[in-house]
């Protein structure tokens, strides 16, 4: 089943294309890696396809509901009510994690679920408790975020997103704000969502991991799709721009 379809994407900045005519889909249970030299678009589109960023043409859709589409050169989008059912369907995990810091982590992750999504508070506190437990961080929940490593502060951002129960889970660059050493344990975490066969779009720089963890890959350079496919084929293509932009990381 497709959950996300984006058509003939345009974005401007100033005047500015950033994304040129980009079109994709996501199915279920498939794990799409995005890649490419900084300034190619990859954020943008992810901010395009969460609702954060309007369009400038184009249309998405989420599991068959229009979710934003151009009328007379103008990004049209649905009414709330739709809207908020719309974005009920993805989470998101951004590079800065984004937790509330005046919340406790417990708070953080069931806020939403309890207030947004009206559902009972015993079930959601159980729920994330397991969700804790499956990031190692059980004995975080009444921790404050200045109190967690920014490799759990992540995870706790992963946490807050699968409470609640997303269909698809974005992640911006979700290990570039961390050192090395705490990039592994997110990217452990993300992986063992994989394998729960989570839905997943993700912008990265972490090539061997893109390699290893995606059924899918695409490859992004000055705001156009210019490579896509298997990991095998994408990173083995003779594709000048790609190749320069892996070497590029080969020297790093």
């Amino acid at each position: 089943m497709t959950l996300l379809e984006m058509n003939h994407i345009k974005k401007q900045f100033d005047g500015v294309g950033v994304l040129e005519d980009i079109s994709l889909s996501v199915n279920e249970g498939e794990v799409l890696s995005i890649i490419g030299p900084s300034g190619s678009g990859k954020s943008t589109l992810l901010r395009c396809a969460t609702m954060l960023e309007q369009i400038d043409g184009g249309d998405i859709s989420y599991l068959g509901h229009k979710a934003a589409w151009t009328e007379n050169g103008k990004a049209v989008y649905p009414k709330k009510k739709e809207m908020k059912e719309i974005q009920s369907y993805f989470g998101l995990v951004f590079q800065n994690f984004n937790l509330f810091p005046h919340y406790s982590v417990m708070k953080n992750i069931t806020d939403a679920p309890i207030h947004v999504q009206k559902r009972k508070r015993a079930e959601v506190y159980e729920e994330a408790r397991k969700l804790l437990a499956k990031m190692g961080l059980s004995d975080k929940e009444d921790a404050y975020p200045f109190q967690l490593s920014g490799g759990q502060s992540q995870r706790v951002a992963i946490a807050r997103a699968l409470a609640l129960n997303p269909k698809i889970l974005f992640f911006d660059e979700p290990t570039s704000a961390l050192d090395p050493e705490l990039t592994g344990e997110v990217l452990k975490v993300i992986r063992s969502l994989a394998d729960l066969d989570i839905t997943m779009v993700i912008v990265t720089h972490e090539m061997e991991f893109a390699r290893s963890i995606s059924d899918r890959v695409i490859f992004m350079d000055k705001g156009v799709i210019a490579l896509e496919g298997t990991p095998d084929y994408v990173f083995s293509a003779e594709h000048t721009r790609m190749r320069e932009f892996l070497g590029k990381f080969h020297q790093n």
